[in-house]
């Protein structure tokens, strides 16, 4: 024989629940080359294949080192050919593309499922080159 049941505690307070990704957003950040290492103007520097379709919003590039004495210019290629009109330009002194005076134009901004993308390095910094070189492509899923 059991006696009778006690009193219930006190319910605890349920946190926040964190905000929810966005489902239609596509972005990808990929390494143009090592860290450390001065970049140089090359063509296909780093590649790969689209895991989805989507439509191509912005385009973004990143240094660790900043190039010095003039900016640096990338491309980005869908099948070998450029999908903008304008590149995007990291200029001579920051790291970020999205301080530039100059803002990169998406030409063609429908990528497809598997499309193989490329990364040119057109120009670099005539002082310093700049290392550490990141893109990251931006869109909404198709």
């Amino acid at each position: 024989d059991t006696g009778d049941t006690g009193p219930q505690g006190i319910q605890g307070i349920q946190g926040d629940t964190g905000p929810q990704g966005d489902s239609s957003t596509f972005r990808a950040t990929i390494a143009c080359s090592d860290e450390t290492t001065d970049l140089a103007i090359g063509t296909a520097v780093a590649t790969f294949r689209t895991p989805v379709g989507f439509t191509l919003t912005d385009v973004r590039a990143s240094v660790g080192t900043a190039p010095v004495g003039s900016a640096i210019s990338v491309d980005v290629n869908k099948g070998g050919v450029s999908v903008l009109s304008t590149l995007v330009t990291i200029d001579a002194d920051e790291t970020t593309s999205v301080t530039a005076a100059t803002p990169p134009v998406i030409s063609d901004s429908v990528i497809a499922d598997d499309a193989e993308i490329s990364f040119d390095i057109d120009t670099v910094g005539t002082a310093t080159a700049g290392a550490g070189l990141k893109v990251t492509l931006i869109g909404t899923l198709l």
